[in-house]
Formats: structure tokens, C-alpha cells, sequence
């Protein structure tokens, strides 16, 4: 099959491109600066207001592209809103639409960035293409930075927390898997939940398995509401627009359930989680010490 890929540049999008030609697809892929020759990849020239050819010819979209961390409400909707519809059109007449949202979506009075999910939802739900939405959770794996400060911060013995709360999680890898496979199957119009297959971690408990997975026993501190807007407006001023904790983020960071719903979850014949959370954190510290960053 010819998969079209917003995002492959990202985090999950390189990793999808990756089990796509693993499994035999050739994939175009949007990019708005010049990238190294990739046997089986089309890197197609081109933004999410100006996919160009992208869609051109292909029998799915993998909509992955968004953005997660710009300073204004203006800047979200032009990422995931205007960007959404903006692929939906380029898309029309395609067979199979992948759209890739956040649990976010479910609180869109939250944040900007849930506000901004959401509004993108709606635009995929009302399109006529055959489409499925998938909602990731905490997504991690090698290959991350956006949790690179936790690790850090557990090499330390120490985990700031927000107010206590429970959250899902899903590795990278798992994630990529099941877009793969609703791009290439016929799946329902649906809103997919996915997570490693658990009931959810406190916030407490995953500081403890970065902890174990870095070698240091942690100690967890939860922070309230206000200490996060600070340590935000502290972290902005010393790292700009590379700041990991924004103003936004706290909106729904300190809201206490962040763990799937299970009615929500693929059937299980269509796709299942692989990689244990434990597991995948110690990779995902590996990788992180390959790299020189821990």
C-alpha cells in the first residue's frame, strides 16, 4: 500500500514510518525541510496548510501531525485545527483516514490544547471519508524528549509531581502497530482509547517504575496547582520556546484521571498492547544513555 504520513518527521510519526516499511508499504511523507534519502519513503515538500502532493495516489492518511506546545490558543488552532481540515480536504476520495488525537479531547475546557483536539475531532467526524480516531494517552518509548526531565530528575532520587491523580500510558512502538493497522484494514468509524492494557498508574506509582528503570529508588512529591504555574513561568523564561512545562500544560495536568476508558479500547482481535510498561521505560532509559542525554 502507499501510506501518506503527517508528522513522520515527529516522535510517532518516524516510528510509524518504520513499521510501515518493515512490513513491506511505501510511504509518503510531509516535510517542511529537506530529509536524508530513505529507501521506500517519499518525502513530499510541503506544511499542514500546504500538504502539496502528499495525498496524491495513496490508499490511507495517517494524520500524526500536531502541535503540543506553542505559546497561544491562536497558534493550537492553527496546528490541529485548521491543519486537520486542511488534510481532511487533501484527503478526499482517499480509502482510509487515521487521525491521531489525545485523551486532551475528552476536557477541552482544560487547556488549548484539549480545546484544540477536540475542535479537530469534530472536523473528522463530520467528514465523509472513511476515517477512525485514535486517543494515545502518555505515549513514551525510545526516541522521546518531551520526558526526558523525568528520567532526569529520577537519576536524582526525585520526582515532581502534579496533584495526585492516575494516568495511561502506551510505548511508542504499541502505538505505531495499531496505526498501521487501521490504515491498512477496514475499521469502523470509531474513537479509539489505547493504553499498555494496565488499569491506569498514579502518578505516584510511575515516578517509582522511571525510578526503577533508571536504578534509583525516587521519592515522590506532589505539587500543588500554583507550585506548577510557577515552576511553568520559571521553566519559559530559562528555556523558551523549548520549555516542557507550559502555562497550558498544567491546565490538564492536575486534572486527576487521565486513564482510558475500556469500553473505548480496539477489540482485542484487532490489536493489542505488546511491550510491558516497566519494560519499555527501561528501553526508553537505554536509549536515552546511548544517546548521552542521562
Amino acid at each position: 500500500m502507499i501510506l501518506a504520513i503527517t508528522g513522520g518527521t515527529g516522535f510517532v510519526g518516524s516510528t510509524l514510518i518504520r513499521h510501515a516499511l518493515a512490513a513491506g508499504h511505501h510511504v509518503r511523507a510531509l516535510t517542511r525541510r529537506p530529509q536524508p534519502p530513505q529507501s521506500g519513503v517519499t518525502w513530499v515538500a510541503g506544511t499542514l496548510s500546504d500538504p502539496g502532493e502528499l495525498t496524491s495516489g495513496a490508499d490511507a492518511v495517517v494524520h500524526v501531525a500536531g502541535v503540543v506546545n506553542v505559546p497561544t490558543r491562536e497558534d493550537f488552532a492553527a496546528g490541529n485545527i485548521e491543519g486537520t481540515r486542511t488534510i481532511l480536504a487533501a484527503s478526499a476520495g482517499v480509502p482510509r483516514f487515521v487521525h491521531v488525537s489525545s485523551l486532551a479531547a475528552r476536557e477541552p475546557m482544560l487547556s488549548n490544547y484539549g480545546w484544540s483536539k477536540a475542535e479537530a475531532e469534530r472536523l473528522v467526524e463530520a467528514s465523509p471519508l472513511p476515517w477512525t480516531i485514535v486517543r494515545p494517552p502518555g505515549i513514551y518509548g525510545p526516541g522521546d524528549l518531551d520526558q526526558l526531565d523525568l528520567y532526569k530528575l529520577a537519576r536524582r532520587r526525585l520526582a515532581l509531581l502534579p496533584p495526585r491523580g492516575r494516568v495511561s500510558l502506551i510505548a511508542v512502538d504499541d502505538l505505531a502497530r495499531l496505526l498501521l493497522t487501521l490504515a491498512t484494514c477496514d475499521a469502523p468509524k470509531t474513537i479509539y482509547e489505547v493504553d499498555d492494557g494496565t488499569d491506569g498508574w498514579t502518578h505516584a506509582d510511575y515516578a517509582r517504575a522511571i525510578g526503577d528503570a533508571v536504578g534509583r529508588r525516587v521519592l515522590p512529591v506532589h505539587l500543588p496547582r500554583t507550585a506548577l504555574a510557577l515552576a511553568a513561568r520559571i521553566d519559559r523564561l530559562l528555556r523558551g520556546d523549548e520549555a516542557r512545562l507550559t502555562a497550558d500544560r498544567v491546565g490538564y495536568l492536575c486534572h486527576p484521571d487521565w486513564t482510558v476508558d475500556p469500553a473505548k479500547r480496539p477489540p482485542a482481535a484487532l490489536w493489542t498492547p505488546s511491550i510491558a510498561t516497566p519494560q519499555g521505560l527501561a528501553d526508553t532509559a537505554e536509549w536515552y544513555r546511548a544517546q548521552a542525554l542521562l
